[in-house]
């Protein structure tokens, strides 16, 4: 946790404006919307990378076969405004990273991106009438939408009730907004975590008896190509070793994990570390091949280019020379429930969007 001490003065202003704008929902001053159908949301209460795109990747794998499913997100950092639906022409530019790689995964499902997540849910009943489920991507604070289960995540490495509220620490809002989440879910945990230290967590989460606590842990897969025109359509990740030369590119809030994996193949790993959500640009593009070229000068046939799914989605249009389309692969996020609770999970939040 990073705190920010000489950004105490401004923390007292921020604590209260925060205070007020949920008591204001709590006084229903605010209103908060419902709908006919099911709603979940997901986020979380700090600022930076908790997994909250996997994770709705994860319920959709869940839910797709009970519901038609459509997921609303904001479109972060996308470059454009209003209500979007994504169909198979629409680019990361329109719609933003995450929204983009969900829809190239789930091209069944509905993607639609608006900072007015009423609105895009009233598009969405509008336009794609058979929907009877809606995803919210990162709406923990949108209390506009009354969600009929709301999940919080928080990363195992820099728990909520560690950190302060902004400006001073990373969260959003007080560690008490914790109890409006149906579900709490712990994100990037170790598979196998000392059960002394996870009593210690769920008690110091401290949920009521009524809300759900999960542990959860990301694995890779195999790296898949990000353009079409490469023929290796797929790499065995368990076949590059020593020998291998890797180049990892990413543009995520915490790249460390994503570094850790490619070094653990026992490859020799270079990295280049960009911003989250970082706009690529012809000259960062030059950088990579410059880097790439040097890794691979002699071993090209061993030497890839890996970045994450949602680089990919902003690299995908952009104008990348041919030799190097056809070395440059996206390493695919899978989320895992511990302890194998994902039959708990998937039967309570079944249960619950029935109710």
């Amino acid at each position: 946790m990073s705190k920010r001490v000489a950004l105490y003065p401004l923390l007292p202003p921020y604590k209260f404006g925060v205070w007020l704008r949920n008591k204001l929902f709590d006084w229903k001053i605010l209103k908060s919307e419902s709908f006919d159908i099911p709603i979940i949301s997901i986020g979380n209460i700090a600022v930076g990378g908790t997994g909250k795109t996997p994770h709705s990747e994860y319920f959709i794998r869940m839910l797709k076969d009970r519901y038609n499913i459509a997921l609303l997100s904001r479109g972060y950092k996308r470059k454009s405004k209003g209500f979007i639906l994504a169909d198979e022409n629409t680019s990361a530019t329109l719609i933003g990273d995450e929204p983009f790689q969900i829809k190239q995964k789930f091209r069944d499902i509905t993607v639609a991106v608006d900072s007015n997540r009423c609105n895009g849910i009233r598009k969405i009943l509008e336009l794609r009438p058979d929907t009877n489920l809606i995803i919210l991507d990162d709406a923990f604070q949108h209390r506009y939408v009354n969600p009929k289960v709301s999940v919080m995540l928080s990363d195992y490495n820099n728990m909520f009730y560690n950190d302060s509220l902004l400006p001073v620490g990373n969260l959003r809002e007080p560690v008490s907004a914790r109890f409006r989440a149906n579900i709490v879910i712990i994100t990037k945990c170790p598979e196998n975590i000392i059960p002394i230290d996870k009593r210690i967590m769920i008690k110091r989460v401290n949920l009521f008896p009524y809300q759900k606590l999960f542990f959860s842990s990301f694995s890779y897969s195999n790296p898949i190509a990000v353009f079409e025109e490469n023929n290796i359509k797929e790499l065995d990740i368990n076949c590059i070793g020593k020998g291998y030369n890797i180049l990892a590119v990413s543009g995520i809030a915490n790249p460390s994990q994503f570094d850790d994996f490619l070094v653990s193949t026992g490859a020799t790993v270079k990295t280049v570390h960009f911003s989250d959500h970082h706009n690529f640009s012809n000259k960062d593009i030059n950088n990579i091949i410059d880097k790439f070229s040097s890794i691979a000068k002699n071993n090209r046939e061993k030497s890839y280019i890996i970045t994450t799914e949602k680089d990919a989605a902003r690299i995908l249009n952009l104008n990348i020379p041919e030799e190097i389309k056809m070395r440059l692969y996206a390493l695919p996020l899978i989320v895992k429930i511990n302890n194998n609770e994902d039959t708990l999970l998937e039967e309570y939040l079944i249960k619950s969007l029935k109710q």
